[in-house]
C-alpha cells in the first residue's frame, strides 16, 4: 500500500506529498513543513487511511528542506531514518551553521557579487523553524535495504539536496522520488555546502544530471513525487529535461560571445526582472550552466587575484 497525503506549505512551490506505506513496517515518507496547517492534513490523511500518529512506526526524509523535513517531531512512537546531511539541520548544529555561512560568503565573492548584495549570505539558511528538531534514529545510505520494507532499496541521488535519496521497489518498478523528478517543472540542482569542507562546492548540476541518468537506467513503470502528480513516463521526461537544459547553457554560453563574464553578471543578463529579489536560486540556476560548459569543455573558468571566478567560451 502507498497512499498520497497532500499537505499545503508557506512556499512557492505549493503543496507537498507525503506517502504511507504499509509493510512489515507502517511507514510515513516526508512530513510537510512545521506549519499548523500541514499538520492538520496529516492528521487528516493518516486518519482517512485508517491509523493514527502513534501507529506510524517510522519517518523516512527523502531530505532535508523544510517543506519534506516539518513535523517529525509529531511522531514519539516512530524511527526517523534519512541521509546523514539531514543531521546536521535536524540537531541545529552551530558549527555546521557557522561553517554553512562562510560557505555561502566565499561562494559569493567568487561569483563576483557586489557588496551590496552580500547580506543576501543570511538568507541562504533554510526556514529552520519550520523543520523539525529531533535527530535521525539511523541513516540511510546508497544501496541499504529500507528497513521493514522488503524489495525496497535507497539509492542516494544527490543534486537538488546533499541529502537526497529515492526509494526503489525493482519487482513493482515504483519509486518514491521526493524532489528527483516532478512532472511539470525540473527541480532546482540548488548550491549547499558539502558534508566534508575539504570536497568544496558540491557541482549541484552535474550531480542532478547524473542523478536523472540514474533512473533511464531503471524499468521504472511509476515514480510518486513530492510535489504534484505521480510520473509515468519517467523516462521520456528526463530525456527531454536533459536536451532543455543543455539548451539552457548553451544560450549562456552565447553570453559569453564578447569575452569573459562572472556568475553575478550571467545572473543578472539571465534572470534581469528577479535576480535582486531571488538572489539564490538565480546564482545556483547560473553557477549549473557554467559547471556543465566547463565539464563539456566547452568553456574555460579562470579565477582573478581578487579570488572572482571568471568564464569565457573555450
Amino acid at each position: 500500500m502507498i497512499q498520497k497525503i497532500v499537505i499545503p506549505t508557506p512556499f512557492a512551490v505549493g503543496d507537498v506529498n507525503a506517502f504511507l506505506i504499509k509493510g512489515d513496517t507502517l511507514s510515513l515518507v516526508d512530513a510537510g513543513p512545521k506549519t499548523p496547517e500541514a499538520f492538520e492534513a496529516l492528521q487528516q490523511g493518516i486518519k482517512e487511511a485508517g491509523y493514527a500518529f502513534n501507529d506510524i512506526e517510522q519517518v523516512i526524509l527523502t531530505h532535508h528542506h523544510p517543506d519534506h523535513a516539518g513535523w517529525i517531531d509529531a511522531f514519539d512512537n516512530a524511527k526517523v531514518l534519512g541521509h546523514v546531511y539531514n543531521d546536521l539541520w535536524l540537531k541545529r548544529d552551530e558549527a555546521f551553521f557557522r561553517y554553512h555561512d562562510a560557505f555561502y560568503l566565499d561562494c559569493l565573492i567568487e561569483e563576483g557579487v557586489p557588496e551590496q548584495y552580500l547580506g543576501w549570505v543570511k538568507k541562504m539558511k533554510r526556514s529552520t523553524a519550520l523543520m523539525g528538531e529531533r535527530p535521525l534514529d539511523s541513516m540511510l545510505a546508497e544501496g541499504d535495504a529500507l528497513p521493514g520494507h522488503p524489495g525496497w532499496t535507497v539509492m542516494e541521488t544527490p543534486g537538488h539536496a546533499q541529502s537526497h535519496i529515492v526509494l526503489w521497489d525493482e519487482e513493482n518498478r515504483t519509486m518514491i522520488g521526493g524532489d528527483l523528478v516532478l512532472e511539470k517543472v525540473s527541480s532546482n540542482p540548488l548550491i549547499e555546502p558539502p558534508l566534508d569542507p575539504a570536497q568544496g562546492r558540491p557541482h549541484s548540476l552535474l550531480q542532478y544530471n547524473e542523478s536523472l541518468k540514474r533512473i533511464l537506467t531503471l524499468p521504472v513503470d511509476i515514480i510518486y513525487t513530492g510535489h504534484g502528480n505521480e510520473v509515468r513516463n519517467a523516462h521520456e521526461l528526463i530525456e527531454s529535461r536533459l536536451v532543455k537544459q543543455r539548451e539552457r547553457a548553451l544560450k549562456v554560453l552565447a553570453m559569453m560571445n564578447d569575452g569573459s563574464r562572472t556568475i553575478f553578471e550571467l545572473t543578472r543578463e539571465l534572470f534581469p526582472a528577479v535576480y535582486e529579489k531571488e538572489l539564490g536560486l538565480t546564482l545556483s540556476e547560473t553557477i549549473g550552466q557554467t559547471d556543465y560548459l566547463v565539464n563539456e569543455g566547452l568553456a574555460r573558468e579562470t579565477r582573478d587575484e581578487g579570488g572572482v571566478l571568471h568564464y569565457e567560451q573555450a
